[in-house]
């Protein structure tokens, strides 16, 4: 049995289409995944999409329940684990989220609303180094990421990896907690490289 995993933000920026279909599988290759036991890496995940896009799921198949601003998916991802769609006002702009929610963790729904607001609200554009990680995973291309397997110690298995580019010493993988600060930086698109650290909540 796994501990559910904070609310936590894994896109900066507001995804397309196509990275809104990447993220919905951006776990795909875990281990866990192949023995169904995959809805601990998904709950808690919250990403911005588009307008069109929140519609265009609303119009997919009836919502399991819709509670004002959010609706849930009909369709499970794995056990208890949904997809959660929010049309949310922050700061006077209306903005659309989609979440993965545990909805066997009574209020599960209004958490994450609550959490993307206060995430969303805060006056300064900043990154925590975790939403880093997490933006580089997501956006990195499955063909350059992938999980320890049997050349890495037994501890390591599993974990998340990532191909990164070494000037004359050519590519290596290294395990994506393990990233300095300055290959983070390489990793992310310029626009993103000279945020601010923010200060977990």
């Amino acid at each position: 049995m796994h501990t559910s995993l904070p609310i936590r933000k894994v896109f900066e920026g507001v995804a397309t289409r196509h990275d809104m279909y990447r993220m919905f599988n951006r776990h795909r290759g875990n281990p866990a995944m192949a023995a169904g036991d995959a809805g601990f890496l998904f709950a808690g995940e919250w990403f911005e999409i588009v307008e069109r896009d929140h519609e265009y799921m609303f119009e997919i198949l009836p919502p399991l329940f819709m509670r004002g601003d959010l609706f849930a998916m009909r369709e499970y991802l794995t056990d208890s684990i949904t997809s959660v769609f929010f049309a949310l006002t922050i700061d006077g702009r209306r903005r659309f989220f989609h979440g993965y929610c545990d909805l066997s963790e009574r209020g599960s729904p209004e958490r994450m609303r609550a959490a993307i607001v206060e995430r969303e609200s805060r006056p300064v554009k900043a990154m925590t180094r975790e939403e880093r990680i997490e933006h580089i995973w997501s956006s990195t291309h499955d063909d350059y990421r992938g999980y320890a397997g049997e050349r890495w110690a037994q501890h390591l298995r599993g974990k998340r990896t990532v191909l990164l580019y070494g000037g004359r010493r050519g590519t290596a993988l290294k395990l994506l907690d393990q990233l300095t600060d300055a290959e983070i930086s390489a990793k992310l698109p310029v626009h993103l490289r000279y945020l601010p650290d923010a200060i977990a909540a």
